[in-house]
C-alpha cells in the first residue's frame, strides 16, 4: 500500500542525510528520513575539517555545537613513524584559507545532534527503517522498506536523496560501485584514554603518523577519550593470521613517534575494524536520485574530508531537490551539475590520497617550499576550500608536477621510513637487555 507522498525521502540518518533533511525542511519541503539504526551509535570519522563550519551556519546547529564544548582543532600534523620528519599544518596560517579552526566530535553524539536538529526544522525521522529497493518513473521514487515493526511498506517520494553511506544502497542496486585497486585497506582502532597529546592550541591536532606500509591517526575526541587508528593492507591483515589487537599493539610498539603517544594508553570498550574500501560510484545522479556522501564515493580517510564532503553534498543535493520542486520539473539538468561538481570536488582528495601512499610526495608534502604560495594552497584544501578557483587549483597542479620530478631527481631530500641509528642502538640495547 502506497502511503502519501513526500517532496523528499531520504536514505540514511547520518551527517549527509542530516544536512540534506535540514536544509530541505528549512525551504518548507516535506522530508522523510529513514535510517536503519537507533541513535545514539557508534561511528568512527570523529575529525571534521574547517568549512564545515560554514555549513553548520547555514544549517542553524553552529551555536548548538559551540555550546557542546567539542574539542577545537586548529591544524594537522604528519610525522614519520621513526620520529625523523614531521609537518604541522596549522589552518589559520595558510594565505587562502578562509576558516582557522574545526571541531573534533565523538561521532554518537554529534550524529545524533544533527538529526535531532533535522528534526526540530521540520523533517520526519524513522529510526529503525531498512530500505531494500528503489524504484523510479517519470513522476516520483518508490521504496520499499521494512519498519521498526518488521512490516513491509511502500513509500513515494517526488525525489530521493541516497545518504546510505557505505552501504550505498542505490548504487549497489544499480551495479556502479568501482573499488579502487591500490586503496584496498583495513582500519583497526579504538577510543583510549591517556594517550600522550601536545599541550595548548596544539592539544586538538589531528595526528597523521605514516609508516612504510600503513599509517596511524590520533585524533582527541574530549578530554578523557581519544580515536586512535591503524591502516593496512587488508592482504597484510589476512596474511597475519593473528588477532586485530596483536596486530594494532605491535605497529605501535615498533614506532617510535606513536609508542610514545600509546605508552600509558588504556583502551576503553572494544577495538573494531572495518574494511576500507576506498570506492567510487560511475554516476553520483539518476532519474529524480541523488547520492551524497559516502553514497556517492567512500576515500581512505587520511585527511579527515568524510564528513565534509557529506555534508557539502548534502547542502547541494538539497538546493537541486528545492528548486526543482520550485520548478515543477525533474530536475535532470541540475542534477547534472550537481554530478559534475561532488565529482570534481571529491577527484581533489582522491589525488591527495593517492599521492599519501607514494614515497615522493611525502617527501615533497613533508619539506614544503615557500614558493608561488603551494604551501598555502596545500593547507586551503586540505581545511574543506574547494570553490577557491583559479588560483588553488594552479598552484596543486604545480604541486603534483614537482612530486613527478621528485620521484626522478630529488628536489627535496629522500626519506626513509627505517629505524633511525639513535633508535636502532636503543632496540638493541633492550634486546641485549632480554
Amino acid at each position: 500500500m502506497v502511503v502519501s507522498e513526500y517532496d523528499a525521502l531520504i536514505i540514511g540518518g547520518g551527517p549527509g542525510g542530516s544536512t540534506t533533511a535540514t536544509f530541505l525542511a528549512k525551504a518548507g519541503k516535506r522530508v522523510l528520513v529513514l535510517e536503519k539504526e537507533h541513535f545514539p551509535r557508534f561511528h568512527v570519522g570523529e575529525s571534521l575539517l574547517p568549512y564545515n563550519r560554514q555549513i553548520f551556519a547555514e544549517m542553524g546547529i553552529l551555536p548548538k555545537l559551540e555550546q557542546a564544548s567539542l574539542i577545537k582543532k586548529v591544524g594537522a600534523q604528519f610525522h614519520l613513524g621513526n620520529g625523523s620528519k614531521s609537518l604541522a599544518l596549522v589552518f589559520r596560517n595558510g594565505r587562502y584559507t578562509r576558516e582557522p579552526e574545526a571541531f573534533q566530535v565523538e561521532r554518537s553524539t554529534f550524529d545524533l545532534l544533527m538529526l535531532n536538529h533535522a528534526r526540530e526544522c521540520g523533517a520526519e525521522v524513522r529510526e529503525g527503517w531498512t530500505v531494500n529497493r528503489f524504484n523510479s518513473d517519470a513522476e516520483g521514487i518508490t521504496l520499499t522498506a521494512k519498519g521498526a515493526d518488521g512490516k513491509m511498506a511502500e513509500l513515494r517520494g517526488k525525489f530521493l536523496i541516497d545518504a546510505s553511506g557505505r552501504g550505498n544502497l542505490t548504487g549497489n542496486q544499480e551495479g556502479l560501485r568501482e573499488i579502487h585497486p591500490g586503496l584496498k585497506k583495513l582500519a583497526i582502532f579504538g577510543h583510549f584514554s591517556n594517550v600522550g597529546l601536545d599541550s595548548g592550541d596544539r592539544a586538538g591536532d589531528t595526528i597523521i603518523i605514516r609508516l612504510e606500509n600503513k599509517w596511524f591517526w590520533v585524533i582527541p575526541i574530549s578530554a578523557e577519550k581519544t580515536s586512535v587508528g591503524c591502516v593496512l593492507d587488508q592482504q597484510e591483515f589476512v596474511q597475519a593470521k593473528i588477532a586485530p589487537e596483536t596486530i594494532f599493539e605491535r605497529a605501535w610498539q615498533n614506532e617510535p613517534a606513536i609508542r610514545e603517544r600509546m605508552q600509558n594508553a588504556r583502551l576503553l570498550g572494544n577495538m573494531h575494524t572495518t574494511s576500507d574500501f576506498s570506492y567510487k560510484n560511475r554516476k553520483l545522479v539518476g532519474p529524480r536520485l541523488l547520492r551524497v556522501g559516502d553514497a556517492a564515493g567512500f576515500m581512505d580517510p587520511i585527511f579527515s574530508a568524510g564528513v565534509y564532503l557529506a555534508c557539502y553534498s548534502g547542502k547541494l543535493a538539497a538546493q537541486v531537490v528545492a528548486d526543482s520542486l520550485n520548478a515543477n520539473d525533474d530536475g535532470a539538468k541540475r542534477m547534472l551539475a550537481y554530478e559534475k561538481r561532488i565529482q570534481n570536488a571529491m577527484k581533489n582528495y582522491w589525488e591527495m590520497v593517492e599521492g599519501y601512499y607514494k614515497t615522493p610526495f611525502m617527501e615533497i608534502f613533508m619539506s614544503p617550499r615557500n614558493k608561488f604560495n603551494l604551501p598555502s594552497a596545500v593547507t586551503a584544501l586540505l581545511a574543506g576550500e574547494l570553490e577557491g578557483g583559479w588560483k588553488i587549483r594552479w598552484r596543486m597542479r604545480i604541486f603534483f608536477w614537482l612530486v613527478r620530478v621528485q620521484a626522478m631527481f630529488p628536489l627535496v631530500p629522500r626519506i626513509s621510513f627505517g629505524l633511525i641509528e639513535k633508535e636502532a642502538q636503543r632496540e638493541e640495547m633492550v634486546e641485549l637487555l632480554h
